[in-house]
């Protein structure tokens, strides 16, 4: 695996994406990158690998598809929004010196982030063996296929809730939401141990730390833990829906 490569090519993606959000003064454009960023490090193991299998060029068809959707909905949908609260806050915190401080707090440590998240990424195609697909190949593109029905629809599902203004200040209960308060994250997450299937089959099962990682983010820390905290300052009846709600995995919703 070409490790190192993969990392220096993410460190100069986000190194020069730093400069452009002190010039827009918005932070927020690290969120519409994050998803091409593994797009650039599946190509960066293509570059190097002498003679993808066919799993490779499957798990680097299904990555790029899960970036550009998830790139193109944050860019739709923060369009005109302004810098995203949480790096508003950052930037009132740290004053003058956010430059500075978001270059290793933002930038550098979604890089890492990253690297470690695509790991399966870069075993799937960088591997020479099994040269064919195996039953956990199929596993991870079933898996990757639930993930994006449940990602995608979730967030269409949301912007449709959203863009009826009949709906302000209510809270989404209705379709997948009604099975999780999460659908979207919970999606992203399944789609990427989707990838960690692909990468297993080739033998590489350490490089499950990747959507371990991910799914640790998006439950604990970036995810969930910050929106929920929004959502019951901001949405009456968030905390009775949340009662009967999974919080991730889809769950029939409680009764009584």
């Amino acid at each position: 695996m070409p490790l190192g490569p993969t990392l220096a090519a993410l460190a100069a993606m986000f190194l020069l994406l730093w400069p452009a959000s002190l010039v827009l003064r918005d932070a927020s454009i690290v969120d519409r990158f994050w998803g091409l960023a593994f797009v650039l490090v599946g190509a960066t193991c293509w570059v190097v690998t002498d003679e993808p299998t066919l799993r490779a060029r499957l798990a680097l068809l299904l990555t790029t598809m899960w970036a550009l959707r998830l790139s193109l909905h944050i860019t739709l949908r923060n369009f005109g929004q302004g810098e995203d609260p949480r790096y508003v806050a950052m930037r009132r915190y740290w004053g003058a010196r956010f430059g500075l401080v978001s270059l290793g707090t933002v930038f550098g440590l979604q890089a890492f982030l990253a690297w470690v998240v695509s790991l399966p990424l870069q075993a799937a195609v960088t591997s020479a063996a099994p040269s064919g697909l195996t039953p956990l190949d199929a596993a991870g593109v079933v898996a990757w296929i639930a993930g994006f029905a449940f990602e995608s629809v979730g967030d269409r599902q949301l912007a449709s809730f959203r863009s009826d203004p009949a709906n302000r200040g209510k809270v989404m209960d209705r379709g997948l939401w009604a099975w999780t308060r999460h659908p979207n994250y919970f999606g992203d997450a399944l789609q990427w141990w989707g990838i960690g299937l692909l990468a297993a089959a080739t033998g590489a099962w350490w490089t499950a730390v990747g959507p371990a990682v991910m799914t640790f983010l998006l439950m604990r820390v970036s995810g969930v833990p910050m929106l929920e905290k929004q959502m019951k300052r901001s949405r009456p009846g968030y905390e009775e829906y949340a009662r009967r709600t999974s919080a991730f995995v889809p769950w029939p919703p409680r009764r009584g």
